[in-house]
């Protein structure tokens, strides 16, 4: 019996064409730089003095920040020229960052209850509003290890609105190296000193 051979369509010619050329070029299919590592802060916020627990409510703002630092990527400044580390980045942005965290600072010291400002579960006696100044690691040098600065700017609000105390919290960390992790540590330390400051302060606030 005799055989005959097939001679390929074009279509399924063209199409074994085109997946050749995808797999001799596959590097061009996907990102040209690899997946940013997500870093979170894990500040260990010291223990409040004991005490009762105060009568009034706080509700936690978003705070308000440059556009700069209102991202999720880790911000450095070198000289005037801000810029961020390659391929690293925060789990939620800046502010949103500060925001929860100072949320659960109050928390734990047990003698208030605060929420974010949005949530309908709260009913505020007083607000604490901030302003995010500085949340960045600062370099005097190019290879040194460099300074984190975390500045925080904050006030107590009534529910009219009108300010009745406010504090300036700037606090520093040196990193032990310059690398990322080392870095995020630094931030950690300055972080649980800024929280330790706003959280006692706010609880010698009283309402009027």
């Amino acid at each position: 019996m005799r055989s005959t051979l097939r001679r390929p369509s074009e279509s399924g010619l063209l199409a074994f064409v085109v997946a050749v050329t995808l797999a001799g070029c596959g590097s061009l299919l996907g990102p040209s730089n690899p997946p940013a590592q997500i870093y979170r802060l894990n500040p260990d916020v010291p223990s409040q003095p004991e005490g009762q627990p105060v009568a009034w409510q706080l509700a936690v703002g978003r705070p308000d920040t440059a556009q700069s630092l209102d991202t999720d990527r880790i911000a450095l400044l070198r000289g005037a020229v801000m810029d961020y580390y390659a391929d690293a980045q925060w789990n939620d942005s800046a502010p949103r960052l500060v925001q929860s965290l100072l949320v659960q600072a109050f928390d734990k010291s047990g003698r208030v209850q605060a929420a974010p400002r949005d949530s309908a579960s709260l009913r505020a006696d007083l607000t604490l509003a901030t302003e995010l100044r500085d949340f960045e690691a600062q370099y005097d040098a190019a290879e040194t290890a460099p300074l984190v600065v975390i500045d925080i700017q904050a006030k107590l609000l009534d529910q009219r609105g009108q300010v009745i105390a406010s504090l300036n919290s700037r606090q520093t960390a040196h990193a032990g190296q310059n690398t990322v992790a080392s870095v995020v540590s630094a931030f950690d330390q300055a972080m649980a000193a800024a929280l330790s400051q706003i959280v006692n302060w706010s609880l010698q606030a009283t309402p009027r």
